[in-house]
């Protein structure tokens, strides 16, 4: 059976063009179909944004979420991705400590809400410390796996070209098992951006996930509600977009596929 067709330039973007049209048709005909007086339509989520990036809250609120995110994913990766090589490189090592992994790994870090309050306050070390908690995991978990998926002949040539263990991990192991990584880095960073928003409802007084608690308890402003939704959304999309970019980059694509 022939592969599929590789969809044409201008088909990958008129298409998510189109299904965007229609959702908005769709969304406007069922506001005035149902004569809503609650949901917005639309046109009022456009201009209830329009107001709060015309008084700067908008743009506040966007970048206090995303300097949250920047803060615990980047420690969750600065910490992750050392500690899951080290505990892939020694199986002993990882047997150890994969137990208590795998204990707290199912956790969500939503439940670590009060946890978080208790021990940082309310504020913003609270939220970056359940976004840490969300990424840290599956990184480590990716990283682990990652090592463990490189096939032993590549340590053997390493070896045989007088390479030391270190330098095995860091020149051969670590660049075979990057592609798998980056899957772990961008699935830690989607999970980030989630806990952000569900930590700024109850742990911080700005943000989005902030906006959409306050304008829901504020006069039931349920555009301003639907409008940070869509926002998030759109901002999950785009950084999710940006790492699938660096996945296909040439210094990332050369890992092992197993062709078997």
């Amino acid at each position: 059976m022939s592969a599929m067709a590789e969809p044409k330039r201008w088909e990958r973007l008129a298409w998510p063009v189109v299904a965007t049209a229609l959702l908005l048709a769709l969304w406007y005909y069922a506001v005035r179909w149902t004569a809503t007086k609650i949901f917005p339509s639309p046109r009022e989520v456009e201009a209830g944004l329009a107001t709060l990036l015309h008084h700067g809250v908008l743009y506040h609120d966007i970048l206090d979420s995303l300097r949250r995110v920047a803060i615990g994913y980047f420690a969750a990766v600065a910490l992750g991705i050392p500690l899951g090589l080290l505990f892939g490189w020694y199986p002993a090592v990882n047997q150890v400590v994969n137990p208590v992994v795998q204990l707290l790994r199912p956790i969500s870090p939503i439940a670590w809400i009060p946890v978080a309050i208790i021990f940082f306050g309310v504020g913003d070390y609270a939220a970056i410390f359940l976004v840490f908690l969300g990424a840290f995991f599956p990184i480590v978990v990716t990283c682990v796996d990652g090592v463990q998926n490189v096939p032993l002949i590549y340590r053997r040539a390493g070896r045989n070209f007088g390479l030391t263990p270190a330098q095995i991990l860091s020149r051969v192991v670590f660049p075979a098992a990057l592609p798998q990584i980056l899957v772990g880095l961008r699935i830690a960073l989607g999970i980030a951006w989630l806990v952000v928003v569900a930590g700024e409802m109850v742990a911080v007084d700005s943000g989005l996930g902030y906006l959409i608690i306050d304008s829901r308890n504020s006069g039931k402003r349920y555009d301003l509600v639907v409008g940070a939704m869509l926002l998030i959304g759109l901002i999950g999309l785009a950084l999710d977009l940006l790492y699938r970019r660096v996945e296909k980059l040439k210094p990332v694509r050369w890992g092992f596929r197993d062709e078997s």
